[in-house]
């Protein structure tokens, strides 16, 4: 009985150990058999959220608030029914409003995770001949980003280091599908001190992929075959506890029509920091600074190298000094994109 005790004890610390010590093993062994194709190069990217966002009110019939503000609805919010019935496009929204004439309608809303629910009276107004609830809202949102990484077995993607935000609310844009497009970059408006810069481009009428999540910590989804070719070879991932400080760069495209490379410097690692923000970049190369004056909207996503390996991207600058901004680990977005590390290996 007493070696039975004994050899159930010896089991059950065989198991924890193995518990303890199995994640952390095939963590660290598949970060360093990653490899990946760097990106650089320019998408564009439509979203149809899931549900309609609200961005604004106005006045119904004359009064001072619309019905759906009076009724509790906020700016921000996300209609996802009337009536119980999904509603993921405006031509949805207007017709099941309409079709209810003045007869009180349930909104069903998501806020901060939070489902909500909020009865709302239309109003005819006589100058559209239609009955309206006094709302503003959106359902697509569309922008331009640059590709992180591409990963060579499965052509799944990561882009922008940080999330698509609506830009009325500022809050992430809940994705029910959304395309990759094919851009044209023509231009860039400099960054200057209290002012982002931004790169200027033209969405082309080729669709080159499709999104599937929008996170934090960037964009994901799979490009079509052959459709975007990197400006480098395959190389493995940096764990961040690997990067340093001191130089480093990045592969970023302005209107040169492909990649280019940048030199910068990095410093303020913290590895603790789980946000999008978890170092700094400063521009250095004396090309970037004269045609783009740093970091611009559209950069978001170019891919920081170090030693040959790929630590992250680039994700956003400060607007005080347009020279200087933050990265992402690459850890941080694969993590994100909840591609398994062993299909990348």
């Amino acid at each position: 009985m007493k070696k039975q005790k004994q050899l159930i004890c010896l089991i059950f610390a065989l198991l924890i150990t193995i518990c303890f010590c199995l994640p952390v093993f095939a963590g660290d062994y598949n970060l360093k058999e990653i490899e990946l194709y760097p990106g650089g190069m320019p998408f564009g990217a439509k979203i149809i959220s899931d549900g309609l966002t609200v961005v604004k009110f106005s006045d119904t019939q004359g009064k001072n608030a619309s019905s759906a503000y009076l009724a509790g609805i906020r700016e921000g919010d996300i209609i996802t029914k009337i009536n119980n019935i999904n509603v993921n496009s405006i031509e949805d929204f207007v017709a099941l409003v309409n079709k209810s004439r003045n007869n009180e309608i349930k909104f069903t809303v998501k806020r901060n995770q939070q489902e909500l629910n909020f009865n709302v009276t239309p109003r005819y107004s006589a100058e559209d001949g239609k009955y309206k609830t006094g709302i503003w809202v959106k359902d697509s949102t569309s922008g331009i980003g640059t590709i992180t990484f591409i990963n060579p077995k499965t052509n799944e993607f990561g882009g922008l280091g940080h999330a698509i935000c609506d830009s009325a609310t500022g809050k992430l844009v809940p994705l029910i599908h959304g395309d990759v497009m094919d851009v044209s970059i023509n231009g860039v408006i400099k960054g200057q001190v209290g002012t982002a810069g931004e790169l200027k481009g033209t969405f082309q009428n080729k669709k080159i992929g499709t999104l599937t999540k929008n996170s934090t910590c960037g964009v994901f989804g799979t490009l079509s075959l052959n459709t975007i070719h990197s400006p480098e070879n395959l190389m493995k991932i940096c764990p961040k506890e690997e990067l340093h400080e001191g130089n480093a760069y990045i592969w970023c495209t302005l209107d040169e029509g492909s990649p280019q490379k940048y030199s910068i410097e990095i410093s303020n690692i913290d590895t603790t920091n789980s946000t999008t923000k978890n170092f700094k970049i400063k521009i250095v190369d004396e090309n970037l600074l004269k045609q783009s004056g740093g970091i611009v909207q559209g950069m978001s996503g170019s891919p920081i190298i170090q030693n040959g390996k790929l630590v992250g991207a680039v994700t956003h600058v400060l607007i005080n000094d347009p020279t200087t901004g933050y990265g992402i680990f690459i850890e941080n977005m694969l993590n994100a994109a909840n591609i398994p590390m062993a299909k990348a290996s």
